[in-house]
């Protein structure tokens, strides 16, 4: 099973973290310059909530006024996460249960990382792309298996 410790060292650890007392226009400014979909919202040093591409939708939708509001009184607070050791079918089951693209993972307490939907569904066709390859080779016979017959 593939643990998400190893998928964040994979992908890299940077996550993107800005003040809860930052502007929205400028959080999402930053989420556009990153190309990332979720930033943590931190006030001292610690983690108060996460911001996503969703709550930036659901906003505009309402009309906030982005130049107005700071990110930490918008943000949700009630997140969930993961452990590092944790498998990654555990991830993948609480971000389709919860209805989440994106889940903070924490190791020994201290996050080292953001894994999104994409990433668990990139490892997820990788395995599936090499159990498909598995099986032509297996029903068609592969040229290993060919040359092993030549020689008996």
């Amino acid at each position: 099973m593939v643990k998400i410790r190893d998928l964040v060292k994979e992908k890299g650890n940077r996550v993107y973290a800005v003040p809860g007392n930052m502007q929205l226009s400028e959080a999402t400014s930053i989420m556009a310059d990153k190309n990332v979909g979720a930033l943590i919202v931190v006030n001292e040093d610690k983690s108060i909530g996460m911001f996503t591409e969703r709550d930036v939708l659901k906003f505009v939708a309402s009309g906030v006024d982005f130049q107005a509001k700071q990110v930490g009184g918008m943000v949700a607070t009630d997140i969930f996460i993961a452990e590092a050791e944790d498998d990654l079918e555990y991830a993948m089951s609480i971000m389709i249960q919860k209805n989440i693209r994106h889940l903070p993972v924490l190791d020994e307490g201290k996050l080292v990382g953001v894994l999104s939907m994409r990433d668990v569904v990139k490892v997820q066709v990788k395995s599936l792309e090499a159990e498909v390859r598995y099986m032509k080779d297996f029903f068609s016979g592969s040229e290993a298996q060919s040359a092993i017959s030549d020689i008996w």
